[in-house]
């Protein structure tokens, strides 16, 4: 017996989970299936828009001003300036008082942990005292077990950036961590349980140790920057308990994978999806599909545990990732979506896929199904592939999001829109 709803969301990142959520607001019954554990353990947490133009011009003060300038194909044409304000209102709606950025059209310039900044239009509050347009002056704060922040070359970084502030680094041994293998969530809960640990003078609180090794290096800087490692289940207890003990204000800097505001932001997000009545499915992948009479798809197969189970729903959304995340696969001599086989324009010559300057556009980078205005992936005849199937997030093509700084607002801008228009012809 087939498993059966009225929307069929496949893949569990920003687009997968905000499409279904989306959906959902339609009052109709959704089901997410994923595959794999999220990507977003390995995103900075950030929620990017745009943060340069596909030209490289940047970094965009307000990136509302220049989507009308994109070039024809890219995702934030196919949905509208509007449909993206309005997917940013749908997630200040989810996120709460989590997320910071609401207030204004413009990019905030976050630092990250290379001690460069990040253009962002919504970033967590744990980053909010450390944003680059600030004139405080700051202090960051590596550890020796953590060899991924290297803070007194980040330091370095942001003042040849000319950043409007005075700002230092040090290395500090991290209280209760004598391994250079220990993951961060073990950081973060030393911090979140006020666990006991060793210091020189005797045992106290991972917090109160925590301080008391930073207090004695600060020189006058009125904020300090600490790894995005600062607790999880409190981590806003943690930050206010460290900014009273220096007598400063604290701040995290996003680090690279696995990274702790990525955990909390997928924690954020099905959490929606449990009081939106969402049924999750995970550790599944879809494996093949069956069309109907009319040559919609009819219903999909998810493998479990080796047997091919029937899903099937009145619309589906596919929310897969790109080549990353391998929603769009490539062999040496075609790229392909491998679930639908949906068309994947690319040169016929592999060689064309790529240029040989590293730093030059990709032709990859923008590989990705073409949508049609409803975010219906279209064939190599401009006609859809199938009525009742849409696309969101990093699946499309047309855009380079790395480059762009805009993979999180298209995953928000085109889950919002598929989501919507799934549900809604859901209800027909």
């Amino acid at each position: 017996m087939a498993i059966t709803d009225d929307v069929l969301v496949i893949g569990g990142g920003i687009a997968g989970a905000t499409t279904a959520l989306a959906a959902a607001e339609e009052g109709v019954d959704v089901r997410l299936v994923t595959h794999k554990q999220s990507t977003l353990r390995n995103a900075s947490g950030l929620i990017d828009v745009l943060g340069y133009t596909h030209e490289g011009e940047g970094p965009i003060v307000d990136p509302f001003e220049r989507l009308e300038e994109l070039p024809k194909g890219h995702p934030y044409e196919r949905v509208g300036t509007e449909a993206v304000r309005d997917a940013l209102s749908f997630f200040d709606a989810v996120a709460g008082d989590a997320y910071a950025g609401s207030h204004t059209d413009s990019n905030a310039l976050v630092p990250t942990h290379g001690g460069t900044v990040k253009p962002t239009a919504r970033y967590p509050v744990s980053t909010a005292a450390g944003l680059a347009s600030d004139s405080q002056d700051t202090l960051l704060v590596g550890f020796e077990t953590l060899t991924d922040f290297d803070a007194p070359l980040a330091a370095s970084h942001l003042e040849a950036a000319g950043a409007p502030f005075s700002a230092r680094g040090v290395t500090l041994q991290f209280p209760g961590i004598v391994r250079d293998d220990a993951k961060l969530t073990r950081y973060a809960h030393l911090l979140d349980h006020e666990e006991s640990v060793s210091t020189g003078s005797g045992d106290r609180s991972a917090r109160e140790a925590l301080a008391s090794i930073v207090k004695p290096h600060l020189e006058g800087e009125s904020r300090v920057g600490l790894p995005a490692l600062l607790g999880d289940e409190h981590a806003a207890e943690v930050r206010a308990d460290l900014a009273e003990s220096l007598g400063a204000g604290v701040f995290e800097v996003p680090m690279g994978p696995p990274s702790l505001p990525g955990m909390r932001l997928e924690d954020l997000l099905y959490d929606a999806l449990e009081d939106a009545g969402v049924r999750v499915t995970s550790g599944v992948p879809v494996v093949d599909y069956e069309t109907d009479e009319a040559g919609a798809i009819d219903h999909v197969l998810v493998d479990r545990h080796g047997q091919e189970i029937p899903h099937e729903a009145s619309q589906y959304v596919l929310a897969t990732g790109g080549l990353v995340g391998k929603g769009v696969r490539s062999e040496r001599d075609r790229v392909f979506e491998p679930i639908f086989d949906c068309y994947v324009p690319h040169a016929d010559d592999r060689y064309d896929w790529f240029v040989d300057d590293v730093f030059g556009e990709q032709p990859y980078a923008r590989f990705g199904l073409v949508p049609d205005r409803e975010l219906r992936p279209l064939g190599a005849d401009e006609e859809p592939e199938f009525s009742n199937l849409r696309a969101a997030g990093a699946v499309l093509g047309g855009y380079d999001y790395a480059a762009e700084k805009s993979g999180a607002g298209v995953s928000l801008a085109t889950g919002y829109v598929a989501g919507g228009r799934a549900g809604t012809e859901a209800n027909r």
